[in-house]
């Protein structure tokens, strides 16, 4: 299904950008004091973020996905190389998918 392969895709990205913001943006406000990579990056991945649950809401009510797996769709992007972990998942369901059209 063309939605759950845009929703890996953008998960990926969401997933990436929080990991910049983490891993890089943050420790260049605090320990060099350069805020403008968090003001740059927390933008981008605000949006990311919010594109990514929209989606995540439209893949569960379109694929009639449990509750659990939604809210593990939220929790896996609250945590750093959560999407990344969630993918596998994502990608054996969209291959099942896949195989019944």
């Amino acid at each position: 299904m063309k939605q759950l392969q845009l929703f890996r895709k953008v998960a990926f990205i969401e997933g990436l950008s929080f990991i910049i913001l983490v891993f890089v943006a943050m420790p260049l406000k605090y320990i060099w004091d350069t805020p403008e990579a968090v003001s740059v990056v927390g933008m981008i991945h605000g949006i990311l973020f919010i594109i990514y649950i929209w989606i995540l809401i439209r893949v569960w009510i379109d694929l009639d996905w449990k509750f659990s797996r939604a809210a593990l769709g939220v929790f896996v992007s609250l945590v750093p190389f959560g999407t990344m972990f969630f993918d596998p998942s994502l990608k054996r369901e969209a291959e099942a998918l896949a195989d019944r059209e």
